[in-house]
């Protein structure tokens, strides 16, 4: 098993980094592989609309985003890790998953989705509900803690300081193998879930 990790900081080794390597370790006692991708430092468009990714799977920007379509097809799990910037998740990190999730037609049903938020202080809850609707609008089992995830720190390591922000995404990252590993056992004896054919409607018909 695998989880995809995106870190939308724009700091290598800032406070959502020693946030993540907290999950990593447990994953990686449990077994389980990760890939972690930091994108807050790329330079990454967001959504024009255009449509041409319907029936291809493929963004018509090829950049980071196309590249991380198969690693999210492939694993189990995806964690999405940010900032906090005005009570919202770095702007970067959201338009690549605007995009990302956007342009690939693969089924994500039952890929089990965390999220992850680091603040000085105030706009966690905020920027923790922006990140898990891109889950529940896939299809996507969200993993929880004994808290919201999240964690507070403004200078480089002062998270290490929040024992309680770490120990919320020790028991995120062990919960969340419990359920990936659950989830795999669910569909070798039953399946994934029946699909009902889409209905899509709007508000002016």
């Amino acid at each position: 098993m695998n989880v995809l990790i995106l870190n939308g900081s724009p700091r290598k080794n800032g406070n959502t980094s020693i946030a993540l390597q907290e999950m990593v370790r447990v994953f990686e006692a449990d077994g389980i592989g990760t890939e972690i991708i930091q994108l807050g430092n790329r330079d990454i468009r967001g959504c024009i609309a255009c449509g041409s990714c319907k029936g291809k799977g493929k963004c018509a920007f090829d950049d980071i985003v196309n590249e991380l379509a198969p690693k999210l097809e492939k694993a189990d799990g995806l964690v999405i890790a940010s900032p906090v910037y005005f009570a919202s998740a770095n702007a970067t990190l959201i338009a690549c998953l605007d995009r990302l999730f956007y342009s690939t037609d693969f089924d994500k049903t039952m890929k089990v989705g965390a999220s992850v938020v680091i603040a000085r202080r105030g706009g966690c809850s905020a920027t923790f509900d922006e990140l898990n609707k891109y889950f529940t609008i896939s299809g996507m089992p969200v993993a929880s803690s004994q808290y919201w995830n999240c964690a507070h720190g403004r200078e480089k390591g002062e998270v290490e300081q929040d024992a309680e922000g770490l120990q919320t995404v020790r028991v995120l990252a062990k919960n969340m193998a419990f359920l990936m590993k659950g989830i795999a056992l669910a569909k070798e004896k039953y399946g994934l879930p029946q699909k009902e054919e889409w209905m899509p409607t709007h508000f002016i018909r």
